[in-house]
């Protein structure tokens, strides 16, 4: 029996999934995988027993990907299931970017005890007059599971929508309303949008990619919404153009010491995902990758080794191998396979960046020995034997 240990609180319709094939420990160290929402993994130890790692939301930077890949250890997240409750946050913010309700949810709190409040408040609303949506731009910058339904609500609402994304996906594409247009150039987008939307990952490659070119290059009062990560946007360029003027309104969900004090920022408390249909989605996502990998060896929404789905198990055994991505790994794994007198049924390659991963149908069991003369060669990280 597999034991599954929970670094954060995982929603129970996910563990619900999980119980009575599963052993849930409370040591992480004994663990084969572990379901994790925010809890930071960078310093912790983990065993060398580990297989996989299950990030309940999008985002994966709590997690040393690269670390574990070369441990081969699969880190799953759960893309788009959280994708509804940002989306609708994010309509929320630009909301709030284009109407003064905060300044006038505060005049009213600061008032209440003014029994003239219903005629005082018709003095001053204008205060906090704003613009509507309707017939503005908004540029999507990352057209993901969040970015595509925030383009597509925003041209429901009567927006001209750009979108920018140099990988934009084939299903994420079909997914993609006609109305909005896509754009290649990232300054062009940012010169005729009134409002911009930042949904791309928290990577190395695009750690600050909202840079101080790029917020000169915006449209003279333009508003920025952050819903993705702090990490993305020079907030230090950001906060000067913010106090010239130049960009009108700031709404991020990523509250640090510097984005807190800037002059015209919505500071929210990192709530995209923050709703019960969210985290029950996520949950069920996490559970069923990693039921699906522990079972079957099958992987899906990995961020550190490729996709790789044989379905479910149906032989005696099946091989899963990690490893570097270079040339000669799979003549080398049927030659030891073929020494051992082991017959493929079925055989898988993929890679993803610098690694690899392969699985083998046999239809007979493996020893040990021939684990080890697999594990032998030179560029393999780990070998798993699943059975039926």
């Amino acid at each position: 029996m597999y034991k599954v240990h929970c670094l954060n609180a995982i929603s129970p319709q996910g563990t619900a999934r999980m119980e009575g094939k599963y052993e849930f420990t409370k040591e992480a160290g004994e663990a084969d995988a572990i379901l994790v929402r925010s809890a930071v993994m960078h310093e912790m130890e983990v065993s060398d027993s580990l297989l996989c790692v299950a990030r309940a939301g999008a985002g994966v930077n709590n997690i040393p990907l690269e670390d574990y890949a070369k441990r081969g250890i699969v880190v799953f997240n759960t893309p788009g299931a959280n994708a509804n409750a940002v989306k609708e946050l994010v309509i929320a913010g630009l909301l709030m970017a284009a109407r003064d309700i905060h300044g006038g949810i505060e005049w009213i709190e600061a008032e209440r005890e003014d029994k003239n409040i219903a005629k005082d408040a018709e003095k001053a609303k204008k205060q906090f007059a704003g613009t509507e949506i309707y017939g503005k731009t908004l540029g999507v910058i990352g057209l993901g599971a969040i970015g595509v339904m925030v383009a597509n609500a925003a041209t429901n609402l009567g927006m001209k929508v750009l979108g920018y994304d140099p990988y934009l996906s084939v299903d994420n594409a079909w997914r993609l309303s006609r109305h909005v247009n896509h754009c290649k150039d990232l300054y062009q987008l940012l010169g005729e949008c009134d409002y911009v939307t930042v949904h791309v990952p928290a990577m190395d490659s695009t750690k600050g990619m909202i840079d101080r070119k790029a917020i000169e290059s915006m449209k003279e009062g333009v508003a920025v919404l952050n819903f993705a990560r702090d990490i993305l946007i020079d907030e230090e360029a950001l906060e000067e153009a913010l106090e010239a003027g130049r960009v009108r309104k700031y709404v991020s969900d990523f509250p640090n010491a510097r984005s807190v004090n800037m002059k015209n920022t919505l500071v929210l408390p990192h709530l995209g995902a923050s709703t019960e249909e969210s985290e029950e989605n996520c949950a069920e996502m996490a559970a069923q990758e990693t039921m699906d990998y522990l079972e079957n060896g099958n992987i899906r929404n990995s961020v550190n080794y490729p996709n790789c789905d044989f379905g479910p198990l149906e032989g005696p055994c099946r091989i899963a191998i990690f490893n570097e991505n270079i040339p000669n790994m799979i003549s080398q794994f049927t030659s030891v396979l073929a020494d051992q007198g082991i017959n493929i049924v079925d055989l898988g390659n993929k890679s993803k960046g610098n690694v690899a991963y392969t699985l083998i149908n046999t239809d007979q069991d493996v020893t040990e020995e021939t684990v080890k003369r697999l594990m032998e060669i030179n560029g393999v990280f780990r070998v798993r034997v699943i059975r039926a």
